[in-house]
């Protein structure tokens, strides 16, 4: 990576047992010495972060960052990052989500839930990292298929690309052709319908529809939500 560019302020690498980071922070501060280097930890298992730091955070079960799920720090790896590394930052299971769902969209790569965690960080803690160039250790790509197709659908929901909106009508004929086509104007595409006639507290006329709805992001699902409501319908977004 320092051959690649020298210039380089920050090296962010993700933490298990140690062992990458150790073997980075020695490789690293032999060629330049004022690099900053921050490993990163789930704060489901924070081990190597309690050890350096003396906090006691809780260490959970499980975690989508499996590379990284290590309980008890290496005992040589602990004493060459106390010297050498520079800080350790915890991340959350949402940032690594999006840290791998980012990073598929956008640099077209696939990596492991560990492997994102250095992109994780920067998400967590922006301002840490603001003005600096940063290099990142996408540490694999073994990630089981659901996972990702589930980390691939939650994220298109924070992003509003895929919403699920609950729809207020008349139980008559007509009623969710109007409103589907209401939809379709607005640029939105309907993925599931689900029509809730008996748990619901309207009159017995009445339907509660519920879409999931494919949009363009936050914005243009606002624009469908106003498309509807001066259709005459009550529309409000489902979370």
């Amino acid at each position: 990576m320092l051959d690649a560019v020298p210039d380089l302020d920050t090296l962010v690498v993700a933490v298990g047992g140690g062992g990458l980071i150790a073997g980075m922070a020695v490789a690293a501060r032999d060629r330049k010495s004022d690099i900053e280097i921050v490993g990163v930890q789930t704060t489901r298992f924070p081990g190597m972060v309690n050890a350096i730091k003396g906090t006691h955070h809780v260490q959970g079960k499980s975690t989508i960052a499996e590379g990284i799920a290590v309980g008890t720090p290496g005992v040589l790896t602990q004493e060459i990052i106390a010297s050498k590394v520079d800080d350790l930052l915890l991340v959350d299971e949402g940032d690594i989500e999006q840290g791998v769902l980012m990073l598929l969209e956008i640099e077209k790569t696939l990596v492991e839930g560990a492997g994102a965690a250095g992109l994780a960080a920067l998400i967590r803690h922006p301002e840490r990292f603001k003005g600096k160039r940063v290099g990142l250790v996408l540490s694999g790509g073994n990630i089981d298929p659901l996972l990702l197709a589930a980390i691939i659908e939650r994220g298109m929901v924070r992003a509003g690309r895929l919403a699920r909106v609950r729809v207020s009508a008349r139980d008559v004929p007509g009623s969710l052709a109007e409103i589907t086509a209401t939809v379709a104007e607005a640029g939105a595409n309907v993925d599931e319908v689900h029509h809730q006639r008996a748990f619901t507290m309207l009159a017995a006329q009445n339907v509660d529809i519920e879409l999931v709805l494919q949009t363009r992001g936050q914005a243009h699902l606002a624009s469908v939500l106003t498309a509807l409501k001066d259709a005459g319908f009550e529309a409000e977004e489902q979370h």
